[in-house]
């Protein structure tokens, strides 16, 4: 009479010891498809770095990696979308000035920058610098700045991104010197540039810098970030020059909040192998870049480091937002 019973309760004991186990196995990072969501169109800077970050990282976990542009609103919608996914660290995006540390001072988004994002690591700066032509009288940043302090509002100058990063830290640098400039906006890309070289301003701030610079037809005045141009060790700093604000413009990557710290920690492992990786030199020389990496403790104190830092700058400034 006992016998079946005795059967059934070996059966219920086996499955009381596997089945806990296998719930409370936790899913090994990575095990299935990774998606690099990046806040611009296809074929630009920020579209080439989340592709080859893809690649490598296809290589690395062999698992698929893709990448899903989700462009609009200055990299804002893609940020928006990181923020609602799952902290899993099986979504990430590309992570740049504008949407995390500049755009929510200007716009309402439907994000906060420092409790939605989980920010892993940073890979590279790029090259932002101040320059003119050749032929033009300034030979220094501080030529400039003495006729632009004798001839107010006579000094003509844009940058690349109305409201971004180097526009807000060389009007800093103007209003500190006692300086009156007139900013001349563009649509962005290489319009600044073109707008120097037809003289309609006379200092522009911008990473389309390179090929007029190794073709003789423009000085490099200063680097508006903290870190040096390697291939122009001469040209000073904004933090050399003692301006208030110099932040770097950075490529990183960043996830939702939440993210557990195992999952963290292979993200970062994986960076550390992508800037060591032979292909690495050329993708930052493609983005006119500075390989400059950091860990998530270190990118997170920069990035929120530099939200704060425009927070209290733009009311300072009376910036507006662009029309």
């Amino acid at each position: 009479m006992l016998e079946p019973w005795i059967r059934v309760l070996a059966v219920l004991c086996a499955a009381a010891l596997t089945a806990p186990s296998a719930a409370q196995t936790p899913e090994r990072f990575p095990s299935r498809q990774v998606t690099v969501v990046v806040g611009f169109p296809p074929g630009g800077g920020g579209d080439l770095a989340g592709r080859w970050i893809a690649e490598f990282l296809r290589e690395r976990w062999n698992v698929p990696v893709l990448v899903e542009n989700r462009p609009g609103a200055g990299g804002t919608i893609a940020a928006a979308y990181l923020a609602r996914m799952k902290p899993d660290g099986y979504t990430v995006a590309l992570a740049s000035p504008g949407p995390f540390t500049v755009a929510p001072h200007f716009q309402k988004v439907a994000y906060d920058p420092e409790k939605d994002f989980t920010y892993l690591f940073k890979f590279l700066v790029s090259a932002q610098p101040m320059f003119v032509k050749a032929d033009s009288p300034f030979r220094t940043v501080q030529d400039m700045m003495a006729w632009a302090r004798a001839n107010p509002k006579q000094l003509l100058w844009s940058t690349s991104a109305t409201n971004g990063t180097t526009h807000i830290t060389t009007e800093a640098a103007f209003r500190a010197a006692g300086i009156e400039a007139t900013y001349v906006p563009f649509k962005g890309g290489p319009d600044p540039v073109n707008g120097l070289m037809s003289n309609q301003i006379q200092v522009v701030v911008t990473d389309w810098f390179k090929s007029f610079a190794e073709a003789g037809t423009i000085r490099l005045l200063a680097e508006s970030g903290p870190d040096k141009i390697p291939a122009y060790p001469a040209v000073p700093t904004y933090r050399e020059l003692g301006f208030p604000v110099s932040l770097p413009v950075f490529y990183g990557i960043a996830a939702p909040a939440g993210l557990p710290e195992e999952v963290i920690r292979q993200w970062e492992a994986a960076a550390a192998d992508m800037v060591r990786s032979p292909g690495f030199p050329r993708l930052v020389g493609t983005l006119n870049g500075t390989p400059s990496h950091s860990g998530h403790s270190d990118f997170t104190s920069l990035v929120l480091g530099a939200h704060r830092q425009m927070g209290r700058l733009i009311p300072e400034l009376g910036l507006k937002p662009a029309q």
